[in-house]
């Protein structure tokens, strides 16, 4: 689904920025990103020196061309065959060296109506990148992490403040190209003027808390800018890792 097509559907437009960072502890940047009129995408990658920038390039990659090959749009059906398409690239390419965390949204025509019926966000991730949504001052993560430090806490084993701090925040338990698990949550979020998604690796939401990321992004700056204020909080929060963000804002046209 183009830019024109969403203007038409409800009179919106979306609005954008984006960036990226080695951080400050990292030598190589092995984060990719996605950014088209109408889907948004971040991947993380793992398994060692170069290995994790090319499964991170590969999925997004993937992405792109399932995204520029749908004439119609992408549905939720579409995003498990995707990350399979995505998954068995990576595992060639790197002989199962490597994989990736992958999040992001993309926008849909609603299931089972036409163009008059409205729109939806199509959420997805594997791992632990987080897609979240800021609407009417209020920050909601709509992503659930694919990690250790996340299984902990659904079984009540650590609070919800511990996950930020706790040793093995780092380890996932899914990815794209790697382990056992690839499969994709996938969420399904309406459309609303106002909304302003965050989209972004664990390198800014693994250094700031929910509520300072709320602050910035409820600042009223533009997308490009709180995107580079977002980056630069992460730097000065100890940039322990690579960190990519992308923000989209939903406007009435």
């Amino acid at each position: 689904m183009s830019s024109d097509q969403i203007e038409q559907t409800q009179g919106l437009y979306l609005d954008y920025g984006y960036g990226s960072h080695v951080g400050l502890r990292r030598e190589l940047n092995e984060d990719s990103s996605v950014v088209t009129d109408s889907l948004f995408a971040v991947a993380d990658g793992m398994g060692g020196h170069e290995a994790g920038e090319v499964a991170s390039s590969l999925a997004v990659q993937v992405l792109a061309e399932a995204w520029q090959d749908a004439e119609d749009g992408l549905t939720a059906d579409d995003v498990p065959r995707i990350v399979a398409d995505a998954d068995a690239r990576i595992r060639s390419q790197t002989s199962g060296r490597a994989g990736t965390t992958l999040t992001g949204a993309v926008v849909s025509r609603r299931a089972g109506g036409d163009s008059d019926d409205g729109l939806d966000w199509l959420v997805f991730n594997i791992g632990d990148s987080r897609t979240y949504v800021h609407h009417e001052g209020v920050l909601e993560q709509v992503t659930v992490d694919h990690s250790q430090v996340q299984e902990l806490y659904e079984s009540g084993m650590i609070t919800a403040e511990e996950r930020q701090h706790h040793p093995q925040r780092n380890v996932v338990t899914r990815a794209v190209g790697a382990g056992d698990a690839a499969g994709a949550d996938v969420v399904v979020v309406p459309v609303r003027a106002g909304q302003r998604l965050l989209i972004c690796s664990d390198g800014l939401s693994g250094e700031l808390e929910a509520d300072a990321i709320s602050d910035i992004l409820g600042a009223g700056r533009s997308p490009q800018d709180t995107v580079d204020w977002l980056i630069h909080a992460a730097l000065r929060a100890g940039g322990r890792d690579n960190v990519t963000v992308v923000v989209v804002d939903v406007r009435r046209g």
